[in-house]
């Protein structure tokens, strides 16, 4: 009988966990969803339609390129018998078509300015279409689609980077110089005076894509203003979008330091400076805010912090005057005293005591209870120890004894209970 009830609760105990250490089945369907929600983003399949209609707006300018009558070009046929085979209006399709297929590699990062290029270029995709392709309106419909739906879901793409902006604006301008300096040769007679030269060809299309328009080379048949439209309309997308999103960034950056810095000086007003970047720090400024308070936060400046991006934050040394007069210490109520190393603690006391015009309270933080008789002896305003005070409140938690409040504010000042018997 007692091996017998021995043996019984092993079986139990086995076929308990056996169940356990076998690896979970996962339903087809909820595989789906994950697959749905890891790689069915909306910036992956944008990307990939903007990739797919690049390829399609693209498509009539191979036909022609890749016709058995010019496949010779690729190895001996000059550029510009394939121009006279391809068209110079189709040129600008070209220069479209590649940008669209950059654009669409940069929306698979949610870049920015991808977005804003691809939404654009757009525009002239429809305008060529319905102007060149006679019977193509399920392409137009479909870049119109296209278009709506950059534009609905524009709040994905919000990744600014400098060298990614920078590097499409690079590939943008090359591709319509390219296009602007080719034209310019090919078309050459059709000017006056006439381009011949490389020289004149770089300046017309430098001038023509700035909008500068001197007067000295005119175009004088109807292909050539027509080309010289398509250069100056590119030219200002290419240009303003450059700019845009190279310099814009590095301008309202600077600006919007500049701004959040005066604004954040005149709210420095019965304010309350914290200082410190711990656990307990954190904690500490998101319930002030919860509840309404201003607070001033002095971090070191090699200190990794978890403070929200729109906190008004002081990087320097707490104990230092012009640091703490930066934080607006005269107009301060409190000044924190929260760093993880209770010397230092003790240090900022020191620091704000000898500003002889600040009329803030201190209160120092005690990280090791040892430490509480160094740190009254600075004389803040109040002492605080948090593994003192949580240490008492769970041991009368635990023995169901009552928080009664002079036994919180005795702990809060760092006051022992034995201490408070005696007296």
């Amino acid at each position: 009988m007692s091996s017998n009830q021995t043996d019984e609760p092993d079986s139990k105990v086995v076929s308990t966990v056996q169940p356990v250490d076998q690896s979970p089945e996962i339903s087809p369907f909820k595989w789906a969803v994950s697959i749905e929600k890891k790689y069915i983003q909306p910036h992956y399949w944008l990307s990939f339609l903007v990739f797919i209609n690049g390829l399609l707006f693209l498509h009539p300018f191979l036909v022609p390129l890749l016709a058995e009558n010019s496949i010779e070009w690729q190895f001996v046929g000059p550029w510009r018998h394939v121009l006279d085979d391809i068209g110079l209006s189709e040129l600008p399709r070209l220069v479209i078509s590649v940008s669209m297929i950059l654009m669409s590699i940069g929306m698979l990062y949610r870049a920015r300015i991808a977005w804003v290029l691809a939404t654009i270029l757009t525009v002239p995709t429809m305008a060529i279409t319905l102007i060149s392709d006679v019977g193509s309106s399920p392409f137009f419909f479909f870049t119109l689609i296209l278009g709506f739906l950059l534009i609905k879901y524009w709040s994905i793409f919000n990744r600014s980077s400098l060298a990614a902006s920078s590097l499409f604006a690079l590939s943008s301008f090359l591709l319509l110089i390219w296009y602007a300096f080719l034209g310019s040769l090919y078309l050459g007679k059709e000017f006056n005076p006439p381009i011949h030269d490389i020289v004149a060809a770089a300046y017309f299309s430098v001038v023509a894509m700035s909008t500068l328009g001197f007067g000295d080379i005119v175009p004088v048949t109807n292909e050539a203003r027509l080309f010289t439209i398509s250069i100056v309309i590119l030219g200002i997308t290419v240009f303003a979008t450059s700019l845009g999103a190279v310099i814009g960034p590095i301008v309202g950056g600077t600006l919007k330091g500049v701004f959040h810095g005066k604004a954040m000086r005149a709210m420095r007003k019965n304010h309350i400076i914290l200082c410190g970047a711990g656990p307990f720090a954190h904690n500490v400024y998101r319930i002030l805010t919860d509840r309404g308070r201003s607070v001033t936060v002095i971090v070191s400046p090699d200190a990794a912090h978890q403070y929200p991006e729109n906190a008004d934050i002081v990087e320097g040394d707490a104990t230092n005057r012009e640091i703490l007069e930066e934080a607006g210490i005269v107009q301060a109520k409190f000044v924190l005293a929260i760093r993880l190393d209770d010397p230092e603690n003790a240090f900022i006391v020191l620091a704000v005591k000898e500003i002889s015009d600040s009329q803030a309270r201190t209160v120092a933080v005690v990280n090791n209870t040892e430490n509480i008789e160094k740190i009254r002896s600075v004389k803040p305003d109040l002492v605080l120890s948090p593994q003192l005070l949580g240490a008492e409140l769970l041991a009368r938690a635990l023995n169901g004894e009552s928080m009664e409040g002079n036994v919180v504010s005795e702990l809060f000042f760092s006051k022992h209970p034995q201490a408070t018997s005696k007296s």
